[in-house]
């Protein structure tokens, strides 16, 4: 048994580098890798405007953060969740993990958060647009909110100015969806949306990557059961703590990060 696992491991590493060797000479040489950069800066800016357009969404999430431990090795860590929005100042959503589960509702006044394995809560004063609490959360606590650049108001704003490089790379299919594939870079991550086509142009795959740190840590977030308008559930957006939870400050939530402290990155 152990010398067929390593056929298998053998012949899965050599079909990978294969692969990659393989694409790296396609993308080269593919005439998307010259693809008119208006069209992706377009439908980036037609996504936002739909995105922001919209008063209530719902979708569900699975997200991945793929980091590279002090030891070399790639490890995946993946979530599920849900979220609903309520522009201007509305927001609830939760994330499932193996490390986490919680649960955050914002009503435009307080964002409380609550971590369910741990059974401690926080509240953060933020009164204001969902845009200004995640700028809260980001610059004063630390805390910056996973996909957060997909919620704001106005997605084009927020993620074009820093970009040096624009490529659109054909269609693409996440979930059964048809999507346009583009790729961006900026002079510190790299960046990939899948935009739905058709009349709701939504995120449906984001990806962001650091590709000068050690490892190029990656965060990956799919977005599923899109809903908008009158088919978004009510949400009263508040959230019931448990009698016996624990109030703690925002820094000291434990289960907060994607990121569990157990994991110790290659520096």
């Amino acid at each position: 048994m152990l010398y067929q696992h390593t056929k298998i491991t053998k012949a899965a590493k050599i079909c990978v580098m294969g692969l990659a060797a393989a694409m790296g000479a396609t993308i080269a040489s593919s005439p998307f890798a010259f693809a008119d950069e208006a069209f992706a800066k377009n439908r980036l800016k037609a996504m936002s405007d739909y995105m922001g357009g919209q008063q209530a969404i719902s979708f569900d999430y699975d997200s991945t953060l793929e980091v590279v431990s002090k030891e070399n090795q790639k490890i995946g860590l993946a979530s599920s969740g849900k979220m609903t929005l309520s522009r201007p100042d509305k927001m609830h959503g939760t994330r499932t993990g193996g490390f986490a589960d919680i649960e955050y509702v914002f009503d435009g006044k307080t964002l409380t958060f609550l971590g369910k394995h741990v059974n401690a809560y926080t509240q953060v004063e933020a009164p204001g647009t969902i845009d200004h609490l995640i700028d809260v959360l980001r610059d004063k606590y630390h805390r910056p909110v996973p996909g957060a650049d997909l919620l704001v108001s106005n997605i084009f704003d927020q993620l074009m100015p820093e970009v040096v490089n624009t490529k659109d790379l054909g269609a693409g299919v996440i979930g059964g969806v048809e999507c346009d594939h583009l790729a961006f870079r900026t002079n510190d991550v790299d960046w990939q949306i899948w935009i739905a086509q058709g009349s709701q142009p939504y995120p449906a795959r984001y990806v962001i990557t650091s590709p000068k740190v050690a490892g190029a840590p990656q965060y990956t977030i799919d977005v599923k059961s899109w809903k908008t308008g009158t088919a978004v559930a009510a949400d009263a957006f508040n959230l019931q703590l448990p009698q016996e939870a624990k109030k703690v400050a925002p820094e000291d939530v434990p289960e907060a990060d994607e990121l569990p402290s157990v994991f110790a990155l290659k520096q």
